[in-house]
């Protein structure tokens, strides 16, 4: 499994930004923005997390073994049948969760597990059971964001459920900023693990 990694101490304002730019994006998209707490589609299907997520989601998961021991073990318990179902399929490392980097690894990664739900997921509520810890992924998905679209180039991207019916110009107005020069320089401080997904973060 993953080596259990420190948290930088700047991650938690690097997650006081990601939230109050969040608040601000939803506050300017009002009605266009549809999400909402058992709104899952977003929770379903793998993606890869960086060091820094894994870090922090195990750090939660710490936090948690502390405070509601019953919770985490059947978080616990929602990964490791996670990854029996789909380990075997894993394009990486299934010893110790880390994706491959290989051009066939990354290929086959794009259609690993697209239809499953993450372990994270409280299935009863339709909530995050790790929501404090979550990756940077999850707390950027929803409003406009700006991603790589290729050839050095940069898009707007949001949920597909949310801004039906809005112009570009209503999307553009409600783009979220995310901090990457931030996050990149916290990435620095950590041994280079490369990426993983959140089955393997949340096990010890």
């Amino acid at each position: 499994m993953l080596v259990l990694m420190r948290v930088p101490n700047g991650d938690s304002e690097l997650v006081q930004i990601i939230d109050a730019a969040l608040a601000d994006a939803a506050r300017r998209a009002g009605e266009w923005l549809v999400c909402r707490p058992g709104c899952t589609p977003c929770c379903h299907g793998a993606f890869a997390i960086n060091a820094l997520d894994a870090a922090r989601l195990q750090a939660g998961m710490e936090t948690l073994r502390q405070t509601d021991p019953a919770l985490a073990d059947e978080i616990e318990r929602r990964a490791k049948s996670w990854i029996e179902g789909h380990g075997g399929d894993f394009p990486g490392d299934p010893a110790t969760g880390r994706l491959g980097e290989s051009d066939e690894e990354r290929q086959r990664f794009e259609e690993f597990a697209n239809e499953a739900a993450c372990p994270a997921l409280d299935p009863a509520t339709g909530r995050c059971d790790v929501y404090a810890a979550r990756p940077m992924t999850c707390r950027v998905f929803g409003p406009p964001v700006r991603m790589e679209a290729g050839s050095g180039t940069a898009a707007l991207g949001c949920c597909e459920l949310c801004f039906a019916g809005a112009t570009e110009a209503q999307i553009a107005a409600c783009e979220m900023p995310v901090p990457h020069e931030l996050e990149e320089k916290l990435l620095a401080e950590l041994a280079p693990e490369g990426e993983t997904v959140v089955a393997f973060a949340l096990l010890r």
